[in-house]
C-alpha cells in the first residue's frame, strides 16, 4: 500500500477554510476479512462557496453526503482524499466506507496470537495513518471533540480515549446504519473527548485481559488506571509495579507543572508488533509489548520502560492537553517529554542515576544523528509528511532534550516550570509554536532567549569542545605536558565547530560546563579532587582556578556532562583514564572516558583496537546496567563493522573467550554476569564454544553462572548456533513447539534466516522483498537473521543463488520501488536492514544511486545518504586499524 503525502502550504490553506466542530465514527470491526466498515458524520463549519478535501485512504468508498447531497463518487473521491466542493458556512459529511485491516503497524493493526488464535486490534495514527481508520482532517492544528461507536464480539474488550462505556445490543446502531445484526456482537458507544487531534485518538479492540487501579489527582479527582495486555501474557504482566511508576509519575507531574491531569482515565495497553516503544494516545497509552517481560530483562530494560511509561505520560500535558500546530515542531513534543521522563525517573523512581543512562544511550544517539548528512536544526522546516515522517530520530528526541536541560539550567528550575504552568493555562485544547512557550519562559525568567533559540535551536551540527593544559617543570620550563610532580601554568578549554562536508558550519555556541580533576588517592581509585564550572562563549576559556595546581591523573572535559558537544581529553588524561577506567568511582565518569574513547575511534583518530582492548580489559568494572549495555552493542559494532573483515574471526573468538574468564569473576546470577553470557552467545564460534552453547541446551542445564535459562535466553543460544550453522533443523523446530508464541515465531524466522549459507539467504531475502503481506514484525526479525554472517571473511558477500543476481544488486535495483508499493514503516526497515555489507563497492553502488536517482522520494534519500555516510565512516575505521594495532599503553 503506497504512502501519501499531504503540504505544509495545503494544511495552512485547509486550516483557514474548516473548523470541525464534532467527528462522529461507526466502526464495525468483527476481525475477520480484509477490511472494516465505517460511517462517519462530521461536522464543521467553512468558508461559504469554498472546496477543501478530507482524508480518507480507503478500500472502497460506498457514499459520500455533503450537506443532503449524494456527491458522484467518480468525481469526488481520489487515492487518500475526498474532495468537498461548494461548501457552506455550516457542514454535515456523511461518509459511508471501507478501510484495510494493516499488519504494518499504521493505521488499524490486526494480529492474530498464535497460541489461541484470538485476534486483537490496535490503532497507531502517528503521522499521518488515522486516515486509514476513518475520514479526517488530518492535521494537528484542526482540533475537534471525537465519538467512537464501535460494535465488535461481545466477549472482545473496547479501549478509547474516552472511559469504555457497558457494552449494550447492536440491534439500533446497526438499523441506524442500514446493516443486519450480526449474532454475538455488542456495541460500545463512548462520549465525545475534549477537542484532541487526531493522532492521538485511539480504538483498541480484542479479548485483552486487564488489571485497575486508580489515584486521586491534584483536584481531587479520581483517575481510573487500567493496564491491558493479551490474554497468553497475562501472567507475566507485574501490574503492581506499573502502577507504581504511574502513580509516582502522576504525583511527579501534576506538582511540578502545577496543573492537573487532563483526562478523565488513563489506561495503558501493551500491545503487539508495536513499531515503536509506546505512543501518547489521549488516555489510552499503547506501549509495545516486548515490556510485560515473559524472560529475564536486563536492569536496563527496566529502566528503559519506567523511562518510556514516564514519557507517555509527561505526554498528555506536553502535546496533549497542548499540541504543536505543524510538524515542525514536533522536536518540542518530543524532547520536552524526553526531558521530563528523565527528571522524574531521577527523582521520582528507584533509578537515581537516570541522568547517567541519558548521557550513555540518548545523547550518544544525538550525537551520531547529529554528523550525518541529514543533520538538521531542532526546530526543523517541515514542507510535507515526507519530511517529519523520518524525522522521528536522535535531534529530536535527544539533542533537543539535552537542549531543554541546558535551557532550565539557563533561565532556572522555578522559573521555568513556572512559565510552562502559565503556558498550560493559556494554551490548554489548543495548538501552539515555539515562540508561545519561549514568550512565557521569558517572562518568568526575565532573560532574552532569543539568540540562544538562534544559536541551539535553529542552526544544526555539534561542537567540539578540548582540554589545552600546559605545565610548569621544576626548572621553570613550560611544557605541553609533562610528570606527576608538575604544576599547571594554564589550563584552557578550546571550542570549533565540527564541520560535515555540505552542511553549514556550526557556530560557536555558549556552554555551561564543568572541568574536573581526578587524582589516585594513594589506594589505587581514581577520585574527583575539583570541578570547576566554566562558561564557554567562543573559541577558548580559561580556567583560572586550575593554574598553579598539581597537575592531576586526569582531565575530564565536560565532567558530569552538562553540555551537549564532543569533547577531547588530553593526551595524557586519556591515556591515564582508559588504562585504568576501572579505578573510577564514578559510573558517568567512566562511560564518559568510553564515549569519548569511541568518538575517536568512529572519527578515524584512533585505531578501533584501543577501543576493543579497553573494554575487555575493564569489562568487570562497568557496572552501570544501561552502560555495560551500550558498551556491549558498542563492542559488537566494533568486531563485526569496524575490524577488517578478515581480523573479525578471530577477535570474535577473542571477545568470546574473554567473557568467559570474566563470568569466573563476576557474581552468579547478577546483571553483569546475565550480560556477559549473553555476549558470549553472540561472539562464540569456534567448536570449543559452540560446543558450550550445545551443552547449555541439554535438559539438564537450568542455569549458567547463575541464570537461568529461561525461554528467550534459549533462543539466543539456538540463534547464535545457527549463525554458525552447529545445529540443524530440528532443533529448531522443537523449541518452536515449546514456544508457540508470537515471540517465538519471530525467533525461529530469525534462526533460520541467521544460517551463513546461500540457500538460507536467498529464501529469506526473496520472502522479504516479494510478500507483501508479511507483517512487520515478521519483516524485522528475517531481516536481522539475514543480516548476521552475510559478509564473508573476504569482504564478499555470501552468493545469492539463482534466479538472484548479488544480494547488492537486487537492492539497489528494487529499493526505490519499495517506496512505491510499502507503507512508510516497512520500506524504511527494509531500506535500513537490506543494505549490503559494507566495502567498497557498496560504497560506490550507493554513490551511483544517488546520482541516478535525484528525484526519489525524500525520506529514501535521506536514509540512503546515512547509510552512505556510515559505510563510509566504517571504511575509514576499518583503513585506520589496518595501519595500527592500537596505542593505548594498557595493562592486564
Amino acid at each position: 500500500m503506497p504512502q501519501y503525502n499531504l503540504t505544509r502550504d495545503e494544511a495552512r490553506e485547509r486550516s483557514g477554510i474548516v473548523d470541525v466542530s464534532s467527528y462522529e465514527h461507526t466502526l464495525i470491526l468483527t476481525g475477520v476479512g480484509e477490511s472494516f466498515r465505517v460511517r462517519s458524520r462530521i461536522r464543521f463549519t467553512a468558508t461559504a462557496d469554498s472546496t477543501t478535501f478530507i482524508d480518507a485512504i480507503t478500500s472502497s468508498v460506498e457514499r459520500v453526503r455533503l450537506n443532503g447531497t449524494d456527491l458522484d463518487l467518480a468525481e469526488v473521491v481520489a487515492p487518500a482524499r475526498i474532495t468537498l466542493p461548494g461548501l457552506a458556512a455550516e457542514n454535515e459529511l456523511i461518509v459511508d466506507a471501507h478501510f484495510t485491516y494493516m499488519n504494518t503497524g499504521e493505521g488499524l493493526h490486526r494480529f492474530v496470537d498464535p497460541i489461541d488464535d484470538e485476534v486483537y486490534l490496535y490503532s497507531q495514527f502517528e503521522v499521518p495513518d488515522a486516515r486509514r481508520v476513518f475520514p479526517v482532517f488530518e492535521q494537528p492544528d484542526i482540533k475537534s471533540p471525537y465519538s467512537f461507536t464501535v460494535i465488535a464480539p461481545e466477549k472482545w474488550t473496547v479501549v478509547s480515549n474516552s472511559p469504555t462505556p457497558t457494552p449494550s445490543d447492536p440491534k439500533e446502531t446497526f438499523a441506524e446504519i442500514g446493516e443486519e445484526p450480526q449474532k454475538g456482537m455488542a456495541v460500545w458507544q463512548f462520549a465525545p473527548t475534549t477537542p484532541i487531534s487526531s493522532y492521538i485518538t485511539a480504538i483498541i479492540a480484542g479479548p485483552y485481559e486487564s488489571v485497575h487501579s486508580q489515584l486521586t489527582s491534584s483536584d481531587g479527582s479520581i483517575v481510573p488506571l487500567g493496564l491491558y495486555c493479551r490474554a497468553s501474557l497475562l501472567e507475566h504482566l507485574d501490574a503492581t509495579k506499573l502502577f507504581r511508576i504511574t502513580k509516582a509519575g502522576f504525583e511527579f507531574f501534576e506538582r511540578e507543572f502545577g496543573v492537573s491531569y487532563p483526562f478523565e482515565k488513563y489506561d495503558q495497553l501493551f500491545v503487539p508488533e508495536f513499531n515503536a516503544g509506546a505512543m501518547e494516545n489521549a488516555g489510552a497509552v499503547t506501549i509495545l509489548e516486548n515490556y510485560v517481560f515473559r524472560s529475564r530483562p536486563t536492569e536496563a530494560l527496566v529502566e528503559r520502560r519506567t523511562v518510556t511509561i514516564l514519557h507517555e505520560l509527561a505526554h498528555m500535558w506536553f502535546g496533549d492537553l497542548v499540541t504543536m500546530r505543524w510538524w515542525n515542531d514536533l522536536w518540542l513534543n518530543e524532547s520536552f517529554a524526553e526531558f521530563m521522563s528523565t527528571l522524574a525517573t531521577a527523582e521520582a523512581t528507584e533509578f537515581a542515576d537516570a541522568w547517567t543512562t541519558f548521557a550513555t544511550i540518548e545523547k550518544s544517539w544525538a550525537y551520531r544523528q547529529d554528523q550525518l548528512p541529514s543533520t538538521h536544526p531542532i526546530v526543523a522546516p517541515i514542507d510535507d509528511l515526507a519530511d517529519v515522517e523520518v524525522n522521528f530520530d536522535g535531534i529530536t528526541y535527544a539533542k533537543g532534550a539535552s537542549v531543554l536541560k541546558q535551557l532550565v539550567a539557563w533561565v532556572g528550575r522555578e522559573e521555568f516550570f513556572s512559565g510552562l504552568k502559565s503556558y498550560f493555562d493559556k494554551h490548554a485544547w489548543s495548538n501552539t509554536e515555539l515562540s508561545d512557550l519561549l514568550t512565557e519562559l521569558e517572562a518568568t525568567s526575565g532573560r532574552d532567549l532569543e539568540s540562544w533559540s538562534k544559536l541551539w535551536l535553529e542552526e544544526s551540527g555539534v561542537n567540539l569542545l578540548e582540554a589545552v593544559v600546559t605545565t610548569e617543570a621544576g626548572d621553570g620550563t613550560a611544557e605541553a605536558s609533562g610528570t606527576d610532580e608538575q604544576t599547571i601554568s594554564s589550563l584552557h578549554v578550546t571550542q570549533k565547530p565540527w564541520s560535515i562536508p555540505g552542511q553549514p558550519t556550526p557556530s560557536l555556541r555558549p556552554h555551561r560546563l564543568a572541568v574536573g580533576f581526578y587524582s589516585d588517592n594513594g589506594q589505587g581509585r581514581l577520585q574527583r579532587t575539583y570541578s570547576f564550572p566554566l562558561d564557554i562563549d567562543g573559541e577558548s576559556a580559561e580556567v583560572d582556578e586550575a593554574r598553579g595546581l598539581a597537575l592531576p591523573d586526569v582531565v575530564v572535559v565536560n565532567d558530569a556532562d552538562l553540555s551537549y558537544a564532543k569533547v577531547r581529553f588530553d593526551a595524557r588524561s586519556m591515556d591515564t583514564a582508559a588504562n585504568r577506567l576501572g579505578d573510577f568511582d564514578d559510573s558517568l565518569t567512566q562511560l564518559l572516558v568510553l564515549a569519548t574513547l569511541w568518538d575517536e575511534v568512529r572519527d578515524g583518530e584512533r585505531p578501533v583496537h584501543d577501543y576493543i582492548n579497553t573494554v575487555l580489559t575493564h569489562l568487570g568494572a562497568v557496572t552501570h546496567s544501561s552502560g555495560l549495555l551500550t558498551q556491549m552493542g558498542q563492542l559488537d559494532t566494533a568486531v563485526g563493522s569496524y575490524l577488517p573483515p578478515q581480523e573479525r574471526e578471530r577477535m570474535h573468538a577473542e571477545v568470546a573467550d574473554r567473557f568467559i574468564e570474566v563470568l569466573e569473576a563476576t557474581e552468579e546470577g547478577s546483571d553483569q554476569a546475565f550480560q556477559f553470557v549473553r555476549g558470549f552467545i553472540r561472539h562464540a564460534t569456534t567448536p570449543v564454544q559452540l560446543d558450550r552453547l550445545k551443552a547449555w541446551l541439554r535438559p539438564e542445564t537450568e542455569r549458567v553462572y547463575g541464570i537461568a535459562l529461561d525461554t528467550d535466553l534459549t533462543w539466543e543460544i539456538i540463534i547464535g548456533l545457527c549463525a554458525n550453522d552447529a545445529v540443524d533443523d530440528s532443533t529448531v523446530e522443537e523449541m518452536s513447539r515449546r514456544d508457540p508464541s508470537a515471540t517465538g515465531v519471530r525467533h525461529a524466522a530469525t534462526a533460520r534466516a541467521s544460517r551463513p549459507t546461500s540457500a538460507s539467504k536467498s529464501q529469506t531475502f526473496t520472502r522479504m522483498v516479494d510478500d507483501a503481506d508479511l507483517p512487520n514484525s515478521e519483516l524485522g526479525a528475517l531481516a536481522l537473521g539475514f543480516g548476521t554472517g552475510l559478509q564473508t571473511s573476504s569482504g564478499d558477500s555470501i552468493a545469492a543463488e539463482s534466479p538472484l543476481r548479488t544480494f547488492a544488486d537486487e537492492y539497489f535495483a528494487r529499493v526505490a520501488g519499495w517506496w512505491e508499493t510499502r507503507t512508510l514503516e516497512m520500506a524504511q526497515t527494509m531500506t535500513l536492514r537490506l543494505y549490503p555489507p559494507v566495502s567498497s563497492a557498496t560504497v560506490d553502488a550507493t554513490s551511483q544511486w544517488l546520482d541516478d536517482h535525484p528525484s526519489a522520494p525524500k525520506g529514501l534519500v535521506r536514509l540512503m545518504r546515512e547509510n552512505l555516510a556510515d559505510a563510509k565512516r566504517a571504511l575509514q575505521v576499518q583503513r585506520v586499524s589496518s595501519a595500527s594495532k592500537g596505542s593505548l599503553n594498557l595493562h592486564s
